[in-house]
């Protein structure tokens, strides 16, 4: 069943701190966070006019503009049912954005972008690249996706903190999630690769390339998550795909945690983004030993038996250490606030301390012989079934391919650059008649020797006095 996009009275600064007024006090609002995304942040200050003049059509710069001041007046309102419309905007702009990177036009370097932080306000980035808008676009999109499935799990953030669990609620929120992982993919693969090194070095956290593989990898491990709860209240699921969902949930977050644990100077939100990760490691951790238990203690040997108290007592360990992530978590700035038990961990909580509690006194004279209990098992590994939807980047607008500006684009290329490849461009122009040249400069001629030269008076003398000015032997001849 397709996601309806039904309007939930929610704001977009979820993971932000939220007022509301009562009275002459500021109550604040902690938000529940049940899929987490990274601070937010919005186009500002769109100037495409100067920059472009006289090298792209008015109408063109003036769509550019107009889309640029829609996204950024759509993400001031406060009701999630805008985000149909931004994400629509976002797409939209996303095609005009696509010809300034053509390299042919050579656009790419003429406007700077810039881009403010969503929960304070302030200047977060200024970059004078093409590729670089596209990289906040497509990961806007993300976060807005991200931001819509939390809803779906939370759809009243002012009423309790209990999720809504039905199965195509569930199905809903798994396609947002790897729609989400699709277009931080996207970013990872085709977007960043394109950003020179210079820039990339000067990109906040969340746009750096392991916290975008972490975010997107989270996305997928969220995902398989919800078909974990869904596999926990459906009668014909069997331990065996429980626990491959578990052990499957774990590889991704095992895969995040890496990406985002080797990244340098991770600010406030990526010290949150660390410790929701890390809470959701350990849950998908003890849920996986707890189901490896199970199948185990199926086993007629002593040893089986053995191997699933180990896996028991692992996960009550684990469990409790996860409780212990979870509170770390809420009270990492921003403080936010956890659901309530939903999905597998909801039945976890309860029966993991009970089958470990009542395992352990059962096989308590199997344990007494055994002398490695302070090791935990190995848990099987499976290939991961959730893959990311794959994210098609829209077609570059027709207006780009008009051909009425084309010619003094490329004769402007030609007069600021050296390139010959560039120069060839002139071919492209319509050859003009060629006439005989009419008008003739005036023939000069030089005047004639003054007659003083030939007087006969002077030319002796002239005779004698080279005589007296040279001892050569022949002149004196």
């Amino acid at each position: 069943m397709p996601c309806d996009s039904t309007p939930h009275a929610r704001t977009f600064i979820l993971f932000f701190s939220v007022y509301r007024v009562g009275g002459n006090k500021k109550q604040m609002k902690i938000p529940v966070v049940t899929i987490f995304a990274p601070s937010i942040r919005v186009p500002v200050n769109p100037n495409f006019q100067k920059p472009l003049k006289g090298i792209v059509p008015k109408d063109l710069t003036d769509r550019l503009t107009s889309f640029r001041n829609q996204i950024a007046l759509l993400t001031q309102q406060t009701d999630v049912s805008v985000a149909p419309d931004l994400v629509r905007a976002l797409e939209q702009y996303l095609s005009l954005v696509i010809g300034l990177t053509d390299q042919e036009l050579g656009f790419r370097e003429l406007v700077e972008f810039k881009w403010n932080s969503l929960d304070d306000g302030r200047q977060d980035i200024s970059v004078a690249d093409s590729w670089f808008e596209l990289l906040s676009v497509v990961h806007m999109m993300a976060l807005l996706t991200l931001i819509e499935a939390n809803s779906k799990l939370i759809p009243d953030q002012t009423v309790s903190s209990e999720t809504v669990e039905s199965t195509d609620n569930i199905r809903c929120v798994v396609d947002l999630l790897v729609k989400a992982a699709g277009y931080l993919q996207f970013c990872v693969r085709e977007i960043l690769v394109r950003i020179p090194p210079h820039i990339k070095m000067k990109l906040p956290v969340d746009l750096q390339e392991n916290v975008l593989e972490a975010a997107y990898i989270q996305a997928l491990g969220q995902g398989t998550e919800m078909q974990l709860a869904s596999a926990v209240e459906c009668k014909n699921a069997t331990l065996s795909v429980k626990r491959r969902l578990a052990c499957e949930q774990l590889s991704y977050f095992s895969q995040a945690h890496y990406c985002l644990s080797t990244c340098d100077n991770l600010n406030g939100y990526g010290k949150k983004h660390l410790s929701f990760i890390k809470w959701k490691y350990l849950e998908a951790k003890a849920a996986a030993y707890y189901y490896h238990g199970l199948i185990t203690d199926k086993g007629t040997e002593p040893s089986c038996h053995i191997t699933a108290v180990c896996c028991f007592l692992a996960a009550e360990e684990i469990l409790t250490e996860s409780k212990k992530a979870c509170l770390n978590f809420c009270l990492t700035v921003p403080i936010t606030r956890a659901p309530a038990a939903w999905g597998a961990m909801k039945h976890l909580n309860k029966k993991i301390p009970e089958t470990a509690a009542k395992k352990s006194q059962m096989y308590a004279y199997l344990l007494e012989q055994e002398k490695s209990l302070e090791v935990f098992p190995e848990l099987p590994e499976f290939e991961l079934s959730l893959k990311a939807d794959e994210y098609q980047m829209p077609n570059k607008d027709a207006a780009w391919e008009n051909e009425k500006w084309k010619i003094h684009t490329q004769t402007l290329k030609i007069h600021l650059t050296d390139d010959d490849e560039d120069d060839k461009s002139l071919e492209v122009l319509p050859e003009l008649p060629e006439f005989e040249l009419s008008q003739k400069a005036n023939e000069y001629q030089m005047p004639n020797k003054d007659a003083a030269w030939e007087s006969e008076k002077w030319k002796i003398p002239t005779q004698t006095l080279k005589i007296h000015l040279t001892d050569d032997d022949e002149d004196d001849k």
